[in-house]
């Protein structure tokens, strides 16, 4: 406990020399802060967003995506599997069973990569915690491969399983490497990244499954696999750069090399307020250690900011974007688009998301949190509203389809632009850093269990409309059914 005091009486000393020396600040009311031009072109921060993002939140957004153009290759794949292996055709709904566990799994393994970041990232370190989760994603996209040369929709479960492991694993390291690297004024922009890599990640997937890239029979798994080159990048970039700063003051009481870590990530300067702000944050810690997530559910004193994040986690997860992404082709075809028009549409979808979130991560800061969840969530509601609406027309009106999919695109427009890109800033905001790691858990938790009921559940209900029907159905009763 002495040591401890001593050491945060030695951080406060250098803090108020910082101050009066003003190096590398610039005056704001009675404020020192470095400009923000500053933060934004010294050091190696924006390279490490980047590397971070493509092996964080980039593969999630492809693996949600991914299986939404190969689906009718990897359904024919299942069909003609159990053909070779039984010699007679699959029973009933048997490829659509397989066909949801597929969906379904990767989700599971998101649960346990969600209650797995607590270990990860404490006993590794954010770092290394990094790295280590690329390297089961690169497992994972090796399965996937060789699954189509053995025969095996085993094996593509199982890397379904590893990468949604891999996935959320990453996710959730990567939003808290991102909370714990940013100075407090710009880190609502830098983590808002999160949202604008997993927009891009959508959109990658769905222009790499455009039948004149790799969206082909012969190369489905090759298209599931992709993501896999950017974790090797990150494997091999991740030790050269440095460690989340946050992490190294407050967890490994290393003030130099937070230091250093600082410096290197955003230039020269003292960075007065962070390293105060760490200050602060530790002596709350010394008085609250940090907690399990059980611990975390009983404590009083956090229970209406648990109680905040896990509606709008259960708003988000059950607003309808989840399966918009992952069967978006089923859900254009099903309304009545023709088939050769529904990838570009995907394509149109995925660029929309992607300009959006970028846009938000932009304005994040000026429009506030609350005027982004409120208004969007308004908007959300009144497109599923028309788009009810509009689907009752569609056997009268040629049109209907049409005005559906623009409707989809404004609730992806408002989506992505308001508690979909703004979700990401909560957790590192809401809670210290004691209770940070166990809230990731829980809410990693909530999110892919949700995910994985959906996943189900889903391919059913579209099944029993459209799967095994030759006329176009109303799919409305299935997406009401989620929404």
């Amino acid at each position: 406990m002495g040591k401890t005091k001593e050491h945060s009486i030695q951080v406060r000393q250098m803090c108020v020399d910082l101050h009066r020396s003003g190096r590398g600040y610039k005056k704001i009311g009675t404020q020192l802060q470095l400009p923000i031009s500053i933060y934004m072109t010294h050091g190696n921060a924006l390279f490490l967003i980047l590397i971070l993002g493509i092996g964080g939140s980039f593969q999630s957004g492809y693996h949600i995506t991914g299986l939404s153009s190969p689906s009718p290759y990897i359904q024919r794949f299942i069909n003609g599997t159990w053909y070779e292996r039984y010699a007679v055709p699959p029973p009933g709904h048997t490829v659509t069973i397989i066909w949801s566990l597929i969906v379904s799994m990767y989700a599971v393994g998101g649960v346990f990569g969600a209650v797995s970041v607590k270990w990860f990232s404490g006993l590794l370190g954010r770092k290394k915690a990094v790295i280590c989760n690329s390297c089961i994603a690169i497992a994972a996209a090796g399965i996937m491969l060789t699954s189509k040369w053995a025969k095996s929709y085993e094996m593509i479960i199982v890397a379904r399983i590893l990468f949604g492991y891999s996935s959320a694993l990453g996710m959730s390291t990567h939003l808290m490497y991102l909370g714990e690297i940013s100075p407090r004024k710009i880190r609502g922009v830098v983590t808002a990244s999160a949202a604008a890599f997993r927009s891009l990640g959508k959109l990658s997937a769905q222009f790499l499954g455009l039948s004149e890239i790799l969206g082909c029979e012969d190369l489905w798994n090759v298209v599931l696999c992709v993501p896999a080159c950017l974790s090797v990048v990150q494997v091999l970039v991740m030790p050269y750069l440095p460690e989340a700063p946050r992490y190294l003051f407050i967890e490994k009481r290393d003030d130099k090399a937070c230091q250093k870590a600082l410096q290197s990530l955003w230039g020269q300067g003292g960075f007065k307020q962070e390293m105060e702000e760490m200050v602060s944050e530790q002596a709350t810690m010394e008085a609250a250690p940090a907690k399990s997530p059980l611990l975390l559910l009983r404590d009083r004193r956090v229970r209406w900011q648990l109680i905040t994040l896990s509606t709008i986690y259960f708003c988000n997860q059950l607003s309808g974007m989840a399966m918009i992404n992952t069967f978006a082709f089923d859900i254009f075809r099903s309304m009545g688009i023709p088939t050769e028009q529904i990838r570009y549409m995907t394509i149109g979808l995925g660029i929309t998301e992607s300009i959006t979130s970028i846009s938000c991560g932009l304005l994040i800061e000026h429009a506030g949190r609350r005027r982004l969840f409120w208004g969007g969530y308004a908007i959300m509601s009144a497109c599923w509203l028309l788009v009810t609406i509009v689907l009752n027309l569609k056997g009268s009106s040629s049109w209907a389809p049409y005005v559906t999919a623009v409707l989809i695109i404004l609730f992806i427009i408002f989506y992505c632009g308001g508690p979909g890109g703004a979700l990401g800033t909560l957790n590192g905001e809401i809670f210290i850093q004691s209770n940070r790691v166990a809230a990731f858990v829980l809410f990693g938790v909530q999110s892919w269990f949700v995910l994985a009921v959906l996943g189900l559940v889903f391919p059913l209900l579209i099944g029993r409309h459209c799967w095994r029907s030759q006329t176009s159905l109303n799919p409305s009763p299935s997406v009401g059914t989620l929404l």
